[in-house]
């Protein structure tokens, strides 16, 4: 497989550059709402990754409207959705206040801050009517953009579109919302599916858990319309399994972040194959997994660890469902994309 295939079967590079400068609103006085009625002393606040560079300047703001002996800290541990929690901090803190994402579990103790986008998203749509046929069409978004959710499907209706949209299991909060391990919201009566947001990562895990359904990418911040597509990423996936069809010893890892462990999945895999070793690891890296003389590995947590760094690890990384291909329980052809339904 040559490097340009290796790089178009890795979602890590599916993303784009900006084009649009973005606001977000931290909902600073909904915190010192609850600072106040909490007598909170501590205060922790997590970022998503992408917005860590924000992070001191929201803490300066912040800090403005409290008073002077309330203690704000910020969380420095990888966060990559709102399973992703900072548990040490959350459990040390009065207030605990996660950005960027929407709430995955109902809770008292966390603040979940979704950073909606102030992004016009009917222009880009206006150019993503080429791509569609008047008709049924499914409509999904992320967070992000779920503040103008509503915008979007009386646009499309008043353009004679029958939309179709419903809320996925209870990992979803919203209508129409999609995450990047979970699609249930596109499981709806249409062939066509609009994604509103940006990057593809979401629109192409979508195309790859509904291969049937043409899903049409309307990205506003990127100003791009775009066809989801996910061949070239499921031949290296393909391949990823093919690697792994000789191995003799497998590393089962168990994650332990609260939101990403599946651990009846990770036990009968071990259960059943006297050559599996069970790994349990909180943050799972390709540098923390070199150190284990294994033939392979695969993976119950996160199914983005897989699908983002796959091609990072230095032996073949598979999903559970890969790995029922890998060693002959399912047919090749009945490998599906790992997403999570109903885990916690």
């Amino acid at each position: 497989m040559s490097q340009d295939e290796r790089s178009a079967g890795d979602l890590r590079n599916t993303g784009l550059s900006l084009r649009h400068d973005r606001t977000w609103d931290y909902e600073l006085e909904r915190i010192v709402e609850a600072v106040e009625e909490r007598d909170a002393e501590k205060v922790g606040m997590q970022f998503p990754e992408g917005l860590k560079r924000r992070a001191p300047h929201v803490t300066d703001d912040l800090r403005k409207l409290l008073p002077d002996d309330v203690r704000v800290m910020i969380s420095g541990k990888p966060c990559y959705g709102a399973c992703d929690l900072d548990t040490y901090m959350m459990r040390r803190t009065d207030v605990f206040v996660h950005f960027g994402h929407s709430p995955m579990k109902d809770s008292e103790k966390i603040i979940y801050v979704p950073l909606f986008s102030n992004v016009e998203v009917t222009p880009i749509m206006e150019d993503a009517l080429e791509e569609l046929e008047t008709g049924d069409v499914g409509l999904v978004t992320t967070a992000q953009h779920m503040n103008k959710f509503e915008e979007m499907r009386e646009w499309l209706e008043e353009r004679g579109f029958t939309v179709h949209t419903r809320r996925g299991d209870e990992r979803l909060t919203n209508e129409g919302q999609v995450l990047g391990c979970n699609y249930a919201s596109a499981d709806i009566d249409a062939d066509q599916v609009l994604y509103v947001g940006g990057g593809k990562f979401h629109p192409v895990g979508l195309a790859m858990e509904h291969p049937e359904k043409n899903v049409v990418i309307a990205d506003p911040v990127n100003n791009v319309v775009t066809i989801a597509d996910h061949e070239q990423f499921m031949k290296q996936r393909y391949a990823s399994v093919h690697k792994a069809m000789d191995a003799e010893k497998w590393g089962v890892i168990f994650c332990t972040k609260i939101g990403q462990g599946r651990w009846e999945q990770a036990n009968e895999i071990v259960e059943n194959n006297d050559n599996a070793y069970l790994i349990t690891m909180d943050e799972v890296t390709p540098d923390r997994l070199r150190n284990f003389d294994m033939d392979a590995f695969v993976n119950t947590g996160c199914p983005r660890i897989t699908t983002d760094d796959g091609p990072r690890f230095h032996k073949p990384m598979l999903t559970p469902g890969e790995y029922e291909c890998a060693v002959g329980n399912k047919p090749l052809d009945e490998m599906e994309f790992d997403t999570f339904h109903g885990t916690w």
